[in-house]
């Protein structure tokens, strides 16, 4: 595992720990172009109660955001939502899964699988069927009533999950573990599939069309992997650039694509990865998430220790979303149409917005 990736977490957590409040401003570390594993931090005391919540508009936008304080501050890793917004479920690093049927305004405790460093998590379009995976050499669990009870699926083999994408049915999942190959599953996970044409690489974000036959994949310090037939056969997509990419989404038939790369530009294709162009004008940044619509038009995106961004043109201009101040945003998902977002931070609460253009 790299040490400088594992040096950066690990002092987030002891910062969390003391009490100390990381300056809001970008955090300057490069992730290395490696085939190593990142590391999430193993986190075993609760986070310290961030101040009172506070509801504000987005800046420059219609967004309506939301501090939702029933999720309580914990260390957010990623999220997941329906294709409506209404059923939310989010992982933390060190603690339990949580899930929400009215847009993150409460939030339930599923402790089913277990506490665990969780690395990633995906939802089916209704939110039944979720998929989480252990970041820290564990298995992928899966659910088929919204998170109620969890099946520990140990086909997949026990490795660090980072990335997770699912087919809208919930039937088609893929999971990518740095220093790893991809995998597959055409069964709601009980089974999978180790997809080694793409190789083993750093990877660090995985996206699915509706139907999981496109997958494209995303590795630190390479190019951009895409597949048209669910997995089975990888493209290397020379035309991305090899970069530092941090995450990648994708809308419901798979011809748009979005990237972020760490400390680097969002990119945007609309043939399938094929041809890619950065978006200059959201800046760069440390970018930690990217999320689309299922048209691929409206897009957000994350930076820690920085702002929300979102876009209503398939990314060729960006809004800043100042108001809710620049934090250490960790998580992110959208509904389908892009009017509802979710927005977590590392040691903190999630944030919800609605009404996005």
């Amino acid at each position: 595992m790299p040490a400088l990736r594992r040096l950066f977490f690990n002092l987030l957590t002891l910062s969390a720990m003391l009490g100390i409040t990381p300056a809001h401003a970008s955090v300057c570390v490069t992730p290395p172009a490696t085939s190593s594993p990142p590391t999430i931090p193993a986190v075993s005391t609760p986070p310290a109660t961030p101040a009172a919540p506070t509801s504000c508009n987005g800046g420059g936008s219609a967004c309506s955001w939301t501090q939702q304080t029933a999720s309580a501050s914990r260390y957010w890793v990623n999220l997941a939502s329906s294709s409506d917004g209404t059923k939310l479920a989010g992982v933390t690093s060190g603690n339990y899964i949580y899930t929400s049927t009215d847009s993150g305004a409460t939030w339930t405790q599923q402790t089913g699988a277990g506490s665990h460093q969780w690395g990633a998590v995906a939802s089916s379009s209704d939110g039944t069927k979720l998929a989480a995976a252990d970041g820290s050499s564990g298995y992928i669990y899966t659910s088929t009533d919204s998170g109620a009870t969890w099946t520990q699926q140990t086909s997949s083999g026990a490795r660090s999950w980072y990335s997770m994408a699912s087919s809208s049915d919930g039937t088609k999942l893929v999971a990518a573990p740095p220093g790893s190959y991809v995998y597959t599953s055409s069964d709601s996970g009980a089974t999978w599939t180790q997809r080694t044409t793409a190789g083993s690489r750093s990877w660090y974000g995985v996206a699915s069309s509706s139907d999981g036959t496109k997958l494209a994949a995303s590795p630190v310090g390479g190019y951009i992997y895409t597949s048209s037939d669910s997995g089975a056969t990888w493209t290397a997509q020379t035309g991305s650039g090899s970069r530092s990419w941090y995450g990648i989404a994708s809308s419901a038939d798979g011809t748009h694509l979005a990237a972020i790369v760490y400390g680097g530009y969002i990119y945007t294709s609309s043939d399938s990865g094929v041809t890619w162009a950065a978006q200059t004008t959201s800046g760069s940044r440390n970018w930690q998430k990217v999320t689309s619509s299922s048209d691929g038009t409206h897009l957000a995106a994350i930076e820690y220790g920085g702002y929300i961004y979102t876009s209503s043109d398939s990314g060729a201009t960006w809004t800043e979303q100042t108001s809710q101040g620049a934090l250490n945003w960790m998580a992110l998902t959208s509904s389908a149409d892009g009017a509802k977002l979710a927005t977590a931070i590392f040691n903190g609460y999630i944030y919800t917005a609605a009404g996005c253009p």
